[in-house]
């Protein structure tokens, strides 16, 4: 669910300590983790309330979430789960290295030359009728776009992409 909500796809090693505990997957030859993941639910845990804990992803990147319960709330059967019910810009792009590459990506200059670039591309798109649709420009434009969309949180989205995996279990069972 971080890893949604955060636009991220998992590339990258990741854990979570909660009580001083790593909770991960294990790679041969690599980090390894005393619980499987896949079998610790965060009710099993014991938090209550405003505890915190610690999200790391992509080790060498240094992205460090600290997140903290804020209730524990009886589900309501409407609703679907997980949801998000707020939040504020969006994440860090996949790929954009670690939280210091992600500020100097996302300064006002550098976002302005992505939108001025982007542009350009927009307008010789739009200008020569020979060029194809996007033409060898697509994945310089596919690059510029997330530095143009840092600012830009969609909570609708991200509980779409939340519930995809719920509603491909449900048609499962």
């Amino acid at each position: 669910m971080v890893q949604t909500a955060f636009g991220w796809d998992g590339e990258h090693l990741h854990r979570f300590v909660i009580q001083g505990v790593e909770y991960g997957i294990s790679y041969v030859g690599g980090v390894g983790f005393r619980d499987d993941p896949h079998l610790v639910r965060l009710a099993d845990l014991g938090l209550r309330p405003t505890e915190r804990f610690v999200y790391d992803y992509y080790f060498t990147g240094g992205w460090r979430l600290n997140l903290r319960l804020e209730q524990i709330l009886v589900m309501d059967p409407g609703r679907v789960y997980p949801r998000c019910t707020g939040g504020r810009r969006a994440g860090p792009p996949e790929g954009c290295g670690g939280p210091l590459d992600f500020l100097e990506q996302t300064q006002p200059f550098h976002v302005l030359a992505a939108a001025v670039r982007a542009a350009e591309i927009l307008g010789m798109l739009l200008d020569d009728e020979d060029v194809p649709r996007f033409g060898g420009h697509r994945d310089e434009l596919a690059g510029l776009l997330p530095l143009l969309g840092v600012d830009r949180f969609d909570r609708r989205t991200l509980n779409r992409a939340l519930a995809a995996p719920a509603a491909t279990e449900t048609k499962a069972a």
